[in-house]
C-alpha cells in the first residue's frame, strides 16, 4: 500500500464492532470494550505527550490561555474549550452519545493514572522521540474508538463533522483545526513550543493511519482511497 493512501482517507472505517448509530445507548459489548479500548489508547498516548515534556497540545495551549484570560484554573477552562466545541456540533448536525461522554471521563482518568509511571526524560532528542511516539498511539487511539461508532468525542465530532460537510480527507481536517487552536491559543498568551508544531502537523496523518490500520486489521471497508 502506498504511503498516500493512509492520508487520502475520508472516513470512519465501518467494523465488525460498529454500532448502527450514534445514539445507541445500549450497544452490544464488544463495541462498548473497543470504544473503551480506543480511548484508554488515546489516553495512553496524551499522557506519553504530557510526560514528554517537549511542549504542550494545542487544546492544552488553549485552555492555558483562556486560563489567563479569565483567571480560572485550566480544568475549568478545559471544561469551557469543551463545551464551546460541542456547541459547534450544532450547525455540523454532529450527534453526541455514549462515546462523547466516555472519551471525557475516560480520557482524564487514563492520563492521570498513566503519567506516574511514564519516563520523563532530560534530553531533548528523547523528548521529542517519545512526543513522537505518544502522537500516534493517539492516533491509534482515536482509530480504535471511532470505529465504534457510539459518538466521538467533542475534538473528534468537530473533526469528523467538518470531513463530513466539505468532503476533504480526514488528515487535512484534523491538521487545520490544530493548527488553529495553536494559533489562538498563542493569541491569548498560551506557551507554544516546537512539540506544539510537531503534534501540531502529526496528529492529522496520525489519525488517518490509526484508521487505516483499525480498518485493515479489522476487514472493514471505507471510501475516499
Amino acid at each position: 500500500m502506498s504511503i498516500l493512501k493512509f492520508f487520502s482517507i475520508r472516513s470512519v472505517p465501518k467494523t465488525s464492532w460498529s454500532s448502527s448509530h450514534p445514539l445507541n445507548f445500549r450497544p452490544n459489548f464488544f463495541t462498548l470494550l473497543m470504544v473503551l479500548l480506543g480511548n484508554i489508547v488515546f489516553g495512553t498516548g496524551v499522557a506519553i505527550i504530557v510526560a514528554a515534556g517537549a511542549g504542550l497540545d494545542p487544546w492544552t495551549i488553549l485552555a492555558e490561555g483562556l486560563a489567563l484570560l479569565f483567571d480560572v484554573s485550566i480544568g475549568m477552562a478545559t471544561f469551557f474549550v469543551s463545551v464551546s466545541v460541542l456547541f459547534l456540533w450544532i450547525p455540523l448536525r454532529q450527534i453526541p452519545g455514549m462515546g462523547t461522554i466516555i472519551n471525557t471521563v475516560v480520557v482524564a482518568s487514563v492520563i492521570d493514572l498513566a503519567l506516574p509511571w511514564l519516563p520523563k526524560p532530560s534530553n531533548y532528542f528523547l523528548q521529542i522521540l517519545q512526543l513522537i511516539v505518544g502522537i500516534l498511539v493517539c492516533g491509534l487511539g482515536s482509530g480504535i474508538y471511532l470505529t465504534g461508532n457510539l459518538g466521538p468525542g467533542p475534538r473528534d465530532g468537530l473533526m469528523t463533522g467538518l470531513q463530513r460537510i466539505t468532503g476533504r480527507p480526514v488528515a487535512l481536517i484534523r491538521t487545520s483545526i490544530e493548527i488553529t487552536v495553536v494559533i489562538l491559543g498563542w493569541l491569548l498568551g498560551g506557551t507554544v513550543g516546537l512539540g506544539t508544531v510537531i503534534f501540531a502537523f502529526l496528529i492529522g496523518p496520525s489519525v488517518s493511519i490509526g484508521l487505516t490500520v483499525v480498518r485493515n486489521l479489522s476487514g472493514g471497508e471505507v471510501s475516499g482511497e
